[in-house]
């Protein structure tokens, strides 16, 4: 296994507040997925701003507009807000009781989620690291920004490993874990070890272009 480069290993009422507790212990147990991630990012959203436009929440969410759409409608029918029109063409959502206690059960399913992932993770990168150094590397560029880059980088300072830099397709010149984020062309005038991919989004079409760009499928590290 280790012997490879991919590691398989508030409330508007008191009623609403105890329904959510209710369902929070009975539905704690459920795996978190995609969808449910997307459907606390925009309750939280709405919250913050009620009047934000879908292509705002596209662009804070990285969600393409029409699934946006697409959510904003479902969440809508289900309750979870509603939907008023004011002046200049725009709309003002108001999220309702029904909505806190979703928006609620999800950030407590939610925490519980990031804790497991945050452990996995790092016990993963503990023993990739590890491996890498094993194998001489010594220079590592990471391939995306988000919650695992950050993990990684922990984990990366308990070795002698070093990140020299930080490549990712949509948040280009954002300063993030001390680096100016660069475009993915610059790993051309660069001289790396490997790459770790730690986008968590499309990991396997960040894999596919690297190698269409040229990069050696040896210098490519991807955890899964």
């Amino acid at each position: 296994m280790l012997g490879q480069d991919t590691y398989h290993n508030p409330y508007h009422n008191i009623y609403s507040l105890l329904q959510s507790v209710r369902n929070i212990t009975r539905k704690s147990h459920k795996i978190m997925d995609k969808t449910d991630i997307r459907t606390l990012k925009i309750l939280e959203e709405i919250d913050n701003d009620h009047t934000p436009s879908q292509r705002d929440l596209a662009k804070k969410l990285n969600m393409s507009l029409g699934l946006v759409n697409s959510f904003v409608k479902r969440l809508a029918n289900k309750g979870y807000f509603k939907i008023n029109n004011i002046p200049k063409n725009r709309v003002k959502y108001i999220l309702t009781p029904k909505g806190a206690a979703e928006k609620t059960r999800l950030t407590y399913q939610y925490i519980q989620y990031s804790f497991k992932f945050y452990r996995n993770a790092r016990e993963k990168l503990h023993k990739l690291f590890k491996y890498l150094m094993a194998q001489g590397v010594r220079r590592v560029v990471f391939y995306g920004t988000g919650d695992f880059a950050e993990i990684a980088f922990i984990s990366m300072r308990e070795s002698s490993i070093q990140m020299i830099a930080v490549v990712d397709d949509n948040n280009i010149g954002e300063k993030f874990l001390g680096s100016v984020v660069k475009d993915p062309d610059f790993l051309n005038s660069i001289s790396f070890d490997r790459i770790l991919i730690t986008s968590m989004i499309s990991k396997d079409n960040v894999l596919e272009k690297l190698v269409k760009q040229g990069i050696p499928r040896s210098k490519l590290v991807m955890l899964e």
